[in-house]
């Protein structure tokens, strides 16, 4: 097989395994995350520590046990019982349908179909836990 083949069907393999969900995750851009945050999550949620709105602060939610934001007193059963810790990982499925990932939790948001979106967002929160 000639050497440009290869290095072509190569080439083909990286960008298909660069654009996957999980390396796509990995990737995002922070700063257009804290743009899709302000359009999509802040009428519910801030990411100023402690202080809630009708959903719980997203300040140090990479890392945190689904379901322990301190003070947060209104957290579903479903998600109290949700013995997950929020990870890129963790994050992506449940930030693209919230129902569906996790049934009986109470956030009411259709979720983000566009991976670029919520890699960008998974961004921008583990930045803000750094």
């Amino acid at each position: 097989m000639p050497i440009t083949v290869l290095r072509t069907a190569f080439l083909g393999l990286a960008l298909t395994v660069a654009t996957s969900p999980a390396a796509v995750a990995d990737e995002g851009d922070p700063a257009a995350g804290a743009k899709v945050f302000n359009q999509k999550c802040k009428a519910c949620h801030t990411v100023q520590e402690g202080k809630h709105r009708m959903g719980p602060t997203l300040f140090g939610v990479v890392g945190r046990k689904a379901g322990t934001a301190a003070g947060y007193p209104r957290y579903s059963a479903a998600m109290k019982a949700y013995d997950m810790v929020w990870s890129a990982e963790s994050l992506d499925p449940y930030l693209e349908n919230p129902k569906k990932t996790l049934p009986g939790n109470n956030m009411h948001f259709v979720g983000l179909s566009d991976a670029e979106d919520r890699a960008d967002i998974i961004a921008y929160l583990k930045k803000l836990a750094e």
